[in-house]
C-alpha cells in the first residue's frame, strides 16, 4: 500500500490494518481526490491478493471508506494512534470507534446559511 501510494506523488505516514478495516494516514498529492487515491488502493491490492493466492475465494473491500483532513501539528498524535491500534481495539471495538469519528467530525462541521437567491 505504501508503494502504491509513493506511485501517487502521495506519502504515507502510518498504516495499520486490522482484520476488518485499515487505517491510513496519508498526506495526498493535491492532483488525485480522496476517491481516487482510495479507489486505486483498493483496487491494487485486491488484484495483488488474488494474483498471489493470499486468499480463498474472492477478497474484495467493503463499499466504503471514509476520509479526514487534519493538521500538521496532529501527524505524530495521529500515527501515534494508528500505530497502537492493535491495543486500542481490544478496547474498543470497529463499530464504537466508528461512531465516535462521526460524532467528533459531525459536531466540527459548521453549517453555513445560503442567502436566497432573488
Amino acid at each position: 500500500m505504501t508503494g502504491i501510494v509513493n506511485n501517487l506523488d502521495s506519502r504515507m505516514y502510518a498504516i495499520f490494518a486490522n482484520p476488518e478495516h485499515v487505517h491510513m494516514l496519508i498526506s495526498r498529492s493535491p492532483k488525485i481526490s480522496e476517491d481516487e487515491i482510495v479507489t486505486t488502493i483498493a483496487d491494487s491490492t485486491r488484484r495483488f491478493i488474488h494474483d498471489n493466492k493470499m486468499c480463498k475465494g474472492r477478497f474484495s473491500w467493503q463499499n466504503s471508506a471514509a476520509a479526514f483532513s487534519i493538521s500538521k501539528s496532529e501527524i505524530d498524535r495521529l500515527c501515534k494512534y494508528i500505530l497502537t491500534q492493535a491495543e486500542h481495539h481490544r478496547k474498543v471495538t470497529f463499530q464504537e470507534e466508528y461512531k465516535e469519528l462521526m460524532d467528533y467530525y459531525q459536531k466540527t462541521i459548521k453549517p453555513f446559511k445560503v442567502d436566497k437567491i432573488r
